[in-house]
């Protein structure tokens, strides 16, 4: 048989499948190395994405976390100073009791015309003297107008004998004090310029002042955030 012979019809068929079901298996592993490589990229993607969303999922986990703390201690917060403010409250609201009972207890000593009389006295020659001026006006209420015009010339003797001064005084009939003060006199400078409050509410808020932080510990013991004492 010739080799350079023309293929027949059945040969060129035959060959023709031959190289058919090469390209077919070529183009097959090739589709098969398309698909791994696909599916490797594909998983390398989808893990990427997985770790990322991971990552988001922390982050916002972790954020919600600070939110909850964050409204978690502004709660606290918002309650120790509601109770705080209650506490200071009540603590305010015995105290005022307390200098409520003391004031109607300093208004009884009003009652006793001698005594309040010895009272009125030493009130106008302590405010003679840190005025330290010769010619003053005294106020005070008009209920006790008169027993105060008693007891000036008394104040004015006690006055010279504590200073060696002289002191010209005379009463306002005009000008009265609020009832509110409880009595005692206001003391005030011919100009009207300095004056002296020695009302009775007046000496009770300053002894209230100077007394407040025993009257506290007293009544209602000492503070758990104190740490030193006097």
């Amino acid at each position: 048989m010739s080799l350079n012979r023309p293929l027949n019809d059945d040969e060129v068929f035959t060959e023709m499948k031959k190289m058919v079901a090469f390209i077919k298996q070529e183009a097959l592993e090739k589709a098969r190395e398309i698909r791994a490589k696909a599916d490797e990229e594909f998983n390398i993607e989808k893990a990427k994405i997985v770790r990322q969303e991971a990552v988001n999922i922390e982050k916002q986990y972790e954020r919600k976390v600070k939110i909850l703390e964050s409204n978690k201690r502004i709660a606290t917060s918002n309650m120790i100073n509601k109770s705080r403010l209650q506490l200071l409250k009540k603590r305010q609201e015995i105290l005022d009791q307390i200098f409520d009972q003391a004031f109607e207890s300093i208004l009884d000593h009003t009652k006793d015309p001698n005594k309040y009389k010895v009272l009125l006295t030493e009130l106008c020659v302590q405010a003679f003297e840190k005025l330290v001026e010769n010619d003053v006006v005294v106020q005070t209420t008009e209920r006790d107008s008169e027993i105060v015009a008693s007891i000036l010339d008394d104040a004015k003797r006690k006055y010279l004998e504590d200073t060696g001064a002289s002191i010209n005084v005379s009463l306002d009939t005009k000008n009265f004090l609020s009832n509110d003060c409880g009595g005692g006199v206001v003391v005030v400078t011919r100009s009207n310029n300095i004056q002296v409050e020695n009302t009775l509410r007046a000496r009770l808020n300053i002894c209230s002042q100077e007394l407040l932080p025993v009257i506290r510990v007293t009544i209602l013991g000492h503070s758990p955030n104190r740490k030193f004492f006097d």
